[in-house]
Formats: structure tokens, sequence, C-alpha cells
């Protein structure tokens, strides 16, 4: 795909400078938070925006970012999240977006993930099994292999069964990523 295309959904970020950044790279709409305390106007904006052309929730990759990306899956479900890691998003004393480059930017939103309520697709003894929630270079490294984030233990296996994954597929990435590496 090529880096100059019209994003269909509307990007909902954080502030202004997240809009300006994007929108000096790509051709898209956003809806600014204004903060991490969402209110219901902007929560009904962004689940009209789902429904008329989708929207893409691409926050920054801290506490503030996780809140505001929590509250609107909670609010308007079928959302889809672009993740960026925090060393490809900051500068010496910020992390957000708008420090991120157009190759990161763009690999992040072409990488988006849905998250969907249904049943577990992964037993929390499974997860354990992957040794997922003792080992946090590993589960960062799980997080990277399915798009989602760098986060807690909690967090990961909420997001792995919100993306309907199983042990398998995840043993299959990681044995992937290890002969790819090797």
């Amino acid at each position: 795909m090529d880096l100059n295309n019209k994003i269909k959904e509307i990007i909902v970020v954080e502030g202004k400078n997240d809009t300006n950044t994007l929108q000096t790279y790509f051709q898209c709409d956003t809806i600014e938070t204004g903060g991490d305390q969402v209110n219901e106007t902007t929560l009904q904006r962004v689940k009209y925006a789902q429904e008329k052309r989708g929207v893409i929730i691409f926050t920054d990759p801290d506490t503030p970012g996780e809140h505001i990306r929590r509250q609107i899956n909670e609010y308007v479900p079928g959302c889809k999240n672009a993740f960026i890691d925090k060393k490809k998003a900051r500068t010496e004393k910020k992390v957000g977006v708008e420090h991120a480059s157009k190759e990161d930017l763009w690999d992040s939103l072409m990488n988006c993930v849905t998250f969907i309520n249904q049943q577990e697709s992964l037993s929390f003894d499974e997860f354990i099994d992957l040794g997922l929630m003792g080992n946090s270079q590993k589960r960062f490294k799980v997080c990277e292999l399915f798009h989602i984030g760098p986060c807690n233990g909690k967090t990961c296996f909420k997001r792995l069964n919100g993306m309907n994954v199983s042990k398998q597929e995840i043993e299959e990435k990681l044995n992937e990523s290890a002969n790819r590496n090797n």
C-alpha cells in the first residue's frame, strides 16, 4: 500500500499535535479526545463515526493513552486499535503519537487489531504455561508479534482473548520468530 493513501476510518487521537502529525503524512480525519477524561459528547461522536466510517483508536503509548483506549473500546465495541511502541514515539522528555516517524505511524495503522467479546480462546493456565505471566521479555515479544502494544500480564491476556488468539497460534508465532532470528 502507498503511504499517501487516504485512510477510510476516522482516527481517534488525544490532541491537536497528533492530528497535525497524522495529517502531515496521510489523508485522514481525526477526533481529538482532548485529554484522558473522555466526555459523553466525544464518546457519542466516536460511536457515530464507527457506524458511518469505522474508527481506529490511536492513543499515546502511556497510561493516559491506555485509559482513553479502554474507555472508548468499552463504550464503542468493534473499533480498530493501532499501537505504537514507546521507543518509536518519544523525544527525550515526552512520549506520544506526534513524535513518531511517518513509516512507524503507517506500520501501526496497517497492523490494527480489533477486540471482540466472546468465549475465552486462551485459558489463564495456558497463558501461564506459555511463560507470559512471569516473563515480561517473552510477553512483550508476543505483544509485538500480535500488534497489541506492550502491556502487563492481565492486559495481555485480555487482549489476546479479545482477538480470539489460541495457545497454538502463540506458539506458532513464537517459533516463526525464533526461526527468522536464527
